[in-house]
C-alpha cells in the first residue's frame, strides 16, 4: 500500500467510525491510482466502492480536504447523479455545476469554501481559485440537482452571458462515470448498499440530506409511459358471453362461454392549474395510445370537487378541455372511481400539492416535474407505484 493509499485508508477509517450511514457504504472500499483530477469513484463486481485517485493531488491536500472530496464523490454516487444524461457539452457543464450545488451544502468543509450559485451567475465567470466549490443561493437550500439545473437555465435566459464552461473546468471532478459493469448492475449493487444503509441509519442524517437521498433511492428506473402500459396490462377484468362456437361442458343443448379480458380503468386528472400544458399533452398522448388498445378508460377531472366525467376514446385529445383550477381534493374523484365505476385500476395525474387520498384499488401516480416531494415520498411508501413526467 502506497503512502497515498494509507492516507485514504486512514481517512475512510475515521469516516466509518464517525458516521454509521457513510460507514456502512464505505466498508470494504478499494483504491487505485488513475488519471483523474482529484478523486473518482466506481464499483466492483462484489459491490465494494473503488476510489480512483490522483496521487499528486491527494498527497498535497490536508486530510480534512481529502475527507471532503471523498464525501463529495460518495454523495454524487448516493444521489445517482451518474444516471443523468446531458444533451450536449454545454448542458453537461450546467448539470456538473447543478450536481455539485446539490451535495456540497451537506459537506461542512466544502460548504465553508463554497461560492453561492447566484453569486457565480451574477459575476458571470468563475473565481481565481484552482478549484471551485459551488453552493446554493440562500433561498434555495436543500434542493435537488434537477431543481438547480432548472434555476441555472432560467438565469441563462435572463442574462445570456454566463461562462458556464469556465466554471465547470474548475469543479473538483469531471463528473464522468466509468465502470466495467453494465449500468443496470451498478444501479442494483448501489441500491442494495445505499438502501440498506438508509433503512438502518438514515434517521441520523440532516433533514434536507435525508429527503434528497430518500427521493433518489425511491426514484423509479423505468419511465412513466412504460409504467402506465404495465399497469394497464395488470388491471384486467374478465368478462364472459355465450357463444355457439364453443361447446358447453355441462349441457349439450346450451352454448358455451367465451371469456374476454378488458382493462377497466379510471384516470383522475388534477386540474388545479399548476401543471404545465406540455405535461398534460404528454400525459394525454400516452392515454390515447392506451385507448387504441381497446381499453375502457373513464376520465375524471377534479379540483376541489369533480368537475368533469367522461369516457375517453381514441383521438379524444383533439377536443379535450381542462375544467377547474385552484385548490385540489383528490378524494371525491377516487371515491367515484371505486364506488360508482368499480374500476380495477386507477391512474392519478397530479402535482402532489394536495392531501394523499385513500385508495383501496390498484393505483398508479404520475407526478408533474415540479411536484411536491413530500407527496412523492408518502405515496411511494404507502402505494409504491409513483412516477414522474420526464
Amino acid at each position: 500500500m502506497t503512502n497515498v493509499e494509507k492516507k485514504l485508508n486512514s481517512i475512510i477509517g475515521n469516516l466509518i467510525k464517525q458516521n454509521a450511514f457513510y460507514g456502512y457504504i464505505l466498508m470494504g472500499s478499494k483504491y487505485k491510482e488513475g488519471n483523474v483530477k482529484n478523486l473518482a469513484i466506481t464499483i466492483t463486481r462484489n459491490g465494494d466502492l473503488l476510489f480512483i485517485y490522483n496521487p499528486v493531488s491527494i498527497a498535497s491536500k490536508s486530510e480534512l480536504m481529502v475527507e471532503g472530496l471523498i464525501l463529495h464523490e460518495l454523495m454524487h454516487f448516493i444521489n445517482r447523479h451518474y444516471l443523468i444524461k446531458p444533451k450536449d457539452k454545454r448542458d453537461k457543464a450546467v448539470w456538473d455545476l447543478a450536481k455539485d450545488v446539490a451535495i456540497n451544502q451537506f459537506i461542512p468543509q466544502l460548504d465553508a469554501l463554497s461560492v453561492p450559485l447566484n453569486v457565480l451567475i451574477e459575476e458571470g465567470h468563475g473565481t481565481d481559485n484552482d478549484i471551485i466549490f459551488a453552493g446554493p443561493p440562500m433561498n434555495m437550500l436543500n434542493k435537488t440537482a434537477e431543481e438547480y439545473h432548472n434555476y441555472i437555465i432560467e438565469e441563462f435566459m435572463k442574462r445570456g452571458n454566463f461562462d458556464i464552461e469556465a466554471i465547470a473546468e474548475k469543479l473538483p471532478d469531471n463528473h464522468e462515470f466509468t465502470s466495467d459493469l453494465p449500468i443496470e448492475m451498478v444501479v442494483e449493487l448501489m441500491e442494495q448498499k445505499v438502501g440498506k444503509a438508509f433503512n438502518l441509519f438514515g434517521g441520523e442524517l440532516p433533514s434536507g440530506m435525508k429527503q434528497n437521498i430518500e427521493l433518489s433511492i425511491r426514484k423509479p428506473l423505468i419511465n412513466w409511459e412504460v409504467a402506465i402500459r404495465r399497469f394497464v396490462g395488470l388491471s384486467q377484468r374478465g368478462d364472459k358471453y355465450p357463444t355457439p362456437l364453443r361447446p358447453n361442458r355441462r349441457y349439450d343443448d346450451q352454448p358455451g362461454w367465451r371469456y374476454i379480458y378488458v382493462p377497466k380503468l379510471c384516470v383522475i386528472i388534477d386540474t388545479s392549474g399548476s401543471i404545465l400544458e406540455e405535461e398534460i399533452n404528454s400525459f394525454m398522448s400516452e392515454l390515447d395510445a392506451i385507448a387504441r388498445q381497446e381499453v375502457s378508460l373513464k376520465v375524471i377531472q377534479v379540483d376541489k370537487s369533480v368537475t368533469f366525467v367522461g369516457d375517453y376514446k381514441p383521438g379524444g385529445w383533439k377536443d379535450f378541455e381542462i375544467y377547474g383550477g385552484g385548490e385540489t381534493d383528490l378524494q371525491p374523484a377516487v371515491d367515484m372511481a371505486e364506488n360508482q365505476f368499480r374500476s380495477e385500476g386507477i391512474i392519478i395525474f397530479t402535482d402532489g400539492y394536495v392531501d394523499l387520498p385513500k385508495v383501496s384499488r390498484r393505483v398508479l401516480f404520475v407526478l408533474s416535474k415540479k411536484h411536491n416531494p413530500d407527496f412523492y415520498i408518502d405515496a411511494k411508501r404507502i402505494y409504491g407505484s409513483v412516477y414522474i413526467i420526464d
